[in-house]
Parts: C-alpha cells; sequence; structure tokens
C-alpha cells in the first residue's frame, strides 16, 4: 500500500510508508489541477478538506488514481467540513453534511477515517466510515497528572465524557456545565455548573472543536469563580477563528491536534496525529 497527502505539510502517517507524490495548481479560470507521479493498487488518502478546492482536489486524485489502475482506496478526512450543520433550521437552507457525505461517498472509498467528527449523523451518511476517538489524546495531554476533573461544557458532549473517563478509569466527578442561548439572536446568556466548590483543582474542559471559544470562555469564567486551579482546554480540532488573545484571559492552556492548522502559540500547543493515530 502507498499513501498520498493532498495537503501541504500535513502527513499522518508513518514515515515507513511510501508516498505518491503530487502537483497542484489553480488554472487561468480558477479551476484547481492535480497531477499524480504515480500510483498503486491500494492507496490511503489523507486531506484536509478546508475549503471547496480541496474538496475537489479530492475527487480529482480518486478519478486519476482509478485511471492509472489503482483498485482500492481509503482516505483519512481528521476534520470533517459540514459536520456542525446536520440539520435544516430554516426553509430554503440544504443539509450541508449531506451534500459533503454525498460527494465523498460517490469515491467509492473501502474505508473513511474521521477523527472525532462532531455529529453522529455524519457517520450514519458515510460509507464505510471508521471514528476515531479523542480518547489517545487526551491520554497524553494527562498522563503524569493526578487529582484534576473532567468538564462537559455541555450536554452534547457529556456522552463522549462518559466513556472517555471508562478509558482513562477516572474516579473524580464529572463537572458538568449547561448553556442557556437567547433565542432571539443564539447568543449564550448563561451557564451554569452543577458543584459549588471545586477543591482548587485543575479543570479540563473536553470537546471537539474550538471555533470562536465562546462556551470556553464563559465555562472558564464560571470555573474560576468556583475555586478551580488552572483551567486548560482539550479540543480535537482548534479553528480559533477569532485568534486566542480573549481565550487566553480565561483559559491557562488548550491543547489540540494538527486536524485543521499547524500554528501553535504560547497559549496552543497542537499535537500531531501521526503521533495519535495508526491507520
Amino acid at each position: 500500500m502507498k499513501t498520498l497527502n493532498l495537503s501541504t505539510g500535513f502527513n499522518p502517517f508513518s514515515s515507513s510508508t511510501e508516498e505518491i507524490e503530487s502537483k497542484s495548481f489553480l488554472f487561468s479560470g480558477g479551476e484547481v489541477h492535480i497531477k499524480l507521479q504515480g500510483s498503486a493498487d491500494e492507496v490511503l488518502i489523507s486531506t484536509r478538506l478546508n475549503d471547496s478546492n480541496e474538496v475537489m482536489k479530492l475527487l480529482l486524485a480518486v478519478d486519476a488514481l482509478r485511471r492509472s489502475g489503482c483498485k482500492t482506496m481509503s482516505v483519512f478526512i481528521p476534520y470533517l467540513p459540514y459536520a456542525r450543520q446536520d440539520r435544516v433550521m430554516v426553509s430554503g437552507e440544504p443539509l450541508s453534511i449531506k451534500v459533503i457525505c454525498n460527494l465523498i461517498n460517490s469515491c467509492g472509498f473501502e474505508k473513511v477515517y474521521v477523527f472525532d467528527v462532531h455529529s453522529e449523523v455524519s457517520l450514519a451518511l458515510l460509507d464505510n466510515c471508521e471514528l476515531i476517538s479523542n480518547h489517545k489524546l487526551v491520554e497524553v495531554v494527562l498522563n503524569g497528572r493526578e487529582d484534576y476533573l473532567l468538564v462537559s461544557p455541555d450536554a452534547g458532549a457529556l456522552k463522549k465524557i462518559y466513556k472517555l473517563a471508562e478509558t482513562l478509569n477516572y474516579t473524580n466527578d464529572i463537572v458538568l456545565c449547561n448553556k442557556v442561548r437567547d433565542v432571539s439572536n443564539g447568543r449564550i446568556k448563561q451557564i451554569t455548573v452543577d458543584q459549588d466548590d471545586l477543591g482548587g483543582k485543575d479543570c479540563f474542559i473536553i470537546d471537539d472543536i474550538c471555533d470562536g471559544g465562546a462556551t470556553f470562555i464563559g465555562v472558564a469564567k464560571e470555573l474560576k469563580q468556583r475555586n478551580s486551579g488552572k483551567v486548560s482546554l482539550i479540543v480535537s480540532h482548534g479553528i480559533m477563528s477569532r485568534g486566542d488573545s480573549e481565550l487566553a484571559e480565561w483559559i491557562d492552556h488548550i491543547y489540540t491536534t494538527d486536524s485543521i492548522k499547524d500554528t501553535e502559540t504560547t497559549l496552543v500547543s497542537r499535537i500531531q496525529l501521526a503521533n495519535l493515530i495508526e491507520l
């Protein structure tokens, strides 16, 4: 088996695997183009689908591989785009997750690997999908630490955290937070925490995505008002679309992966997926 990495600078595979080189560019009309420097009977592709050109590049690469005799293809998509658009909220909107899953399914992959995907709807829509959990990421971050608290930022994350706690043999209480949104604008107007005194223990908020970070800032504020120690965030996919200056006011450190980008700061550490997964 050979590997094909379609995203520049991102290689989640072992260095011992043989890689197919590729070149891509944009035509003057804006169309993306790719040329492969080889093929194999079996190929494992990796790609960060961070924009529409990357989606098109994947589709073109699959076509090129099939035309060059490849019989079996699998793909690793660490961050599945549109996973948060898993329902139609307003008439006239698309069901975006179904659209992207249909495109991926059209490639006929033997396996589609995704990392800590946001919605279980994605798993139902993707053919031959294999979910990679965040357990190894959290284990690496918490290795050697004692007497800490796991924090669920909302009810939606709680199911995953219970499974994680079993893997870690975690025996402390899980701190459960809930958020109340203003129905008129969707903004968070209140966050509640189910414990009054956290006893000075370090807290680790666990979730799949940090985008703007408003939820995590609100949770961190509430935790520190309840006598927490340091408050850290462990997220599988660190988008940080608003930068990290506001996050840094309340969160002591953020641990994430290179599923979307590679940039690290004094606040943000990115653990390479190559050190966390085996495909």
